[in-house]
């Protein structure tokens, strides 16, 4: 039931995200500019030296579910793992009192200043046209986001999730969260997230919110011609 998201980030890459990325039959990644996202059409096996060409020395990539040893001509420069959690809630109610903007490309700089910032995972400056992002503003300056990554099927994925350290604890980033999942659930997709983890807190609260874990999976960060 569960095929398309196991591999989320290959099936995303190769189907309705395809205009987005380069590479291969066997292996994919997001264009230059785009969040730094590979997949392989066999993770267990996957086909570096096919990706290769798409990449320049130094090219950093969060790559799911592989666990095998670092390949000639690639680092592995993080292992760790993460959850992938499908919502399994009803459907959040409209939140009529949240005073968020949709973000397009004028807000590209403040996005990327925040995700530096913040690190919700893997952003890049084009990361903004992947989807539907939404962000909160306080005297101009953005001060927390959401919105939609990779798709699959019907699966369509909640990232960027994330708050400037000087406004947490009133909860910006739960609410914009539910605004992100309440647009996907009304067009008929299924939300799902990744969260680290050694993310504790943001785990226990999209449980609170409807989420549930699907299943925990290696997460790494490699690096090519290091």
């Amino acid at each position: 039931m569960h095929t398309l998201l196991d591999n989320v980030f290959w099936h995303a890459l190769s189907g309705p995200q395809a205009h987005c990325a380069v590479g291969s039959a066997t292996a994919r990644r997001f264009a230059p500019g785009f969040s730094p996202i590979v997949g392989f059409a066999d993770p267990a096996q996957p086909d570096f030296a096919a990706l290769a060409p798409h990449c320049q020395p130094g090219d950093r990539f969060y790559c799911d579910g592989w666990t095998g040893a670092a390949p000639a001509g690639w680092q592995i420069e993080v292992a760790s793992t993460m959850y992938k959690m499908v919502w399994d809630g009803p459907l959040p109610p409209a939140d009529e009192g949240l005073d968020a903007k949709l973000l397009d490309a004028s807000h590209v700089a403040e996005a990327m200043e925040l995700a530096t910032l913040t690190r919700p995972g893997p952003f890049g400056p084009r990361t903004l046209e992947l989807g539907r992002y939404v962000g909160c503003f306080e005297g101009g300056q953005l001060i927390a986001m959401a919105g939609e990554r990779t798709q699959a099927g019907r699966y369509r994925e909640v990232s960027g999730i994330c708050t400037h350290p000087d406004h947490q604890g009133r909860g910006l980033a739960r609410r914009l969260t539910a605004r992100v999942v309440r647009h996907m659930l009304l067009q008929g997709e299924t939300p799902f997230l990744h969260v680290m983890r050694d993310n504790v807190g943001a785990h226990a609260l999209y449980q609170r919110m409807g989420f549930r874990d699907h299943r925990e999976s290696v997460i790494r960060v490699v690096v090519f011609g290091g």
